[in-house]
C-alpha cells in the first residue's frame, strides 16, 4: 500500500512540469507569421486580429511579414516551428493552390499544419474597362467570338485566385481570353484602369470605388448568392455561369501543437473578430468574418484544395503560365 502511495505521488510530482507548463501558455509573445508583403489584405486583417488577441491572451501577438515564393517560404517556417503555440501562420488561398501546382513543397499542407480558424473573406467581382464596349455576359461571349484572340484577363499571378477564377470563366463560357498575369493585385487594377487589359476578376472592397465612379463595369459578382455589400449587383451564377472566386484569410499552426492549445487560440481568435473595432473593420472593408471551429476550417481546406485541383489539372495551369 505504502508502495503504490509513493508511486502515486512520484506520478503526480512528474506531471508538475507539463501542467505548469500548460498553464504558463503563453509564456512569451507570439509570432505570427504573414507570407505576403506589408499592406495587403491578409496583412491587414492578420493585424487586426492580431491586436485584439494580445489583448485577450495576455502576450503580443507579433506579426513576421516573410513573403515569397509564392507564400511557401512563410508557410515552411510555420510548418517547421517548434510546435508549443507560440508560431502561427495567416494563410489564403494560395496556401490551398500550392498543395497541387507546387511541385516538391518543402511541407506536406495537410500533415505539417494543423487548422486554427479561417477568419475573413473577401468577394471577387469581375469587371471590365468601359471602352471595351461589354456590358454584360452576354456581349462579352459575342465580342469573344467576333474578335477571337483580342480578349485578355488579369490576374494577381500565375495560381492565384483570380487567375483560376478567369481559366474557370473561359471553360464554362468557351471564351477565347489571354492570361496576362501581374505580381500582385495593384498593378493589374492600374492596367485594367488603363485598358491595357479587358476582364479581371478582383477584390469588391478595392474594385468597389472604381465601379462606383463608373471607371469600371461590373458585369457580376462571383458570390452563391448576392453579396450585402453589393446587392445591385446580379451574380454570374444569376447570368448562367457559375462561377465563384473570393480571396480568404485563416490562421494554421504547426502540426503537433496541443489540441487544448488550438481550441482556445480558436476561441480567443473568434472573440477578437467579435470586437468592435474588427467588426468596423471587417464592414468598410467590404471582409465577412466567417467563424468556426478548427474542424470546420479543416473541411473547408480539403474542399479548396480539391476545387482548385479540379480547375489547374484541367486548364494545364503552371506556374510558368
Amino acid at each position: 500500500m505504502q508502495r503504490r502511495h509513493l508511486l502515486a505521488q512520484a506520478a503526480a510530482l512528474a506531471a508538475l512540469p507539463f501542467a505548469a507548463h500548460a498553464q504558463a501558455w503563453p509564456a512569451r509573445p507570439l509570432r505570427l507569421i504573414v507570407p505576403f508583403p506589408p499592406g495587403g489584405t491578409t496583412d491587414h486583417v492578420s493585424r487586426l486580429v492580431a491586436t485584439e488577441l494580445g489583448k485577450t491572451l495576455g502576450q503580443a501577438v507579433v506579426v513576421d511579414n516573410k513573403p515569397g515564393a509564392g507564400t511557401v517560404i512563410g508557410v515552411d517556417a510555420a510548418a517547421k516551428a517548434t510546435p508549443d503555440g507560440h508560431t502561427l501562420v495567416c494563410v489564403a488561398n494560395s496556401f490551398c493552390v500550392n498543395h497541387t501546382l507546387v511541385k516538391n513543397l518543402p511541407y506536406d499542407s495537410l500533415k505539417d499544419l494543423r487548422p486554427v480558424a479561417l477568419m475573413g473573406l473577401s468577394e471577387h467581382v469581375l469587371c471590365t474597362h468601359p471602352g471595351s464596349g461589354i456590358r454584360t455576359l452576354a456581349d462579352l461571349a459575342r465580342v469573344s467570338r467576333e474578335r477571337p484572340g483580342t480578349l485578355s484577363y488579369a490576374s494577381f499571378g500565375n495560381g492565384t485566385s483570380a487567375h483560376l477564377a478567369g481559366e474557370m470563366l473561359k471553360a464554362q463560357m468557351g471564351l477565347d481570353l489571354v492570361h496576362v498575369p501581374y505580381k500582385g493585385q495593384a498593378p493589374a487594377l492600374n492596367d485594367l484602369l488603363g485598358g491595357q487589359v479587358t476582364l479581371m476578376f478582383g477584390n469588391w472592397p478595392e474594385f468597389r470605388g472604381h465601379v462606383q465612379s463608373g471607371k469600371l463595369v461590373a458585369l457580376g459578382m462571383a458570390t452563391a448568392q448576392r453579396s450585402v455589400y453589393a446587392p445591385q449587383l446580379p451574380t454570374l451564377a444569376e447570368q448562367g455561369v457559375p462561377v465563384q472566386s473570393n480571396s480568404w484569410n485563416g490562421l494554421l499552426a504547426p502540426a503537433g501543437t496541443p489540441n487544448a492549445v488550438v481550441q482556445r487560440l480558436n476561441a480567443d481568435v473568434l472573440r477578437a473578430m467579435d470586437a468592435a473595432s474588427v467588426k468596423e473593420a471587417f464592414a468598410k472593408g467590404g471582409i465577412a468574418a466567417q467563424p468556426g471551429s478548427p474542424e470546420q476550417f479543416a473541411a473547408f481546406i480539403q474542399n479548396e484544395i480539391a476545387r482548385y485541383a479540379q480547375v489547374i489539372r484541367q486548364a494545364r495551369i503552371t506556374l510558368e503560365g
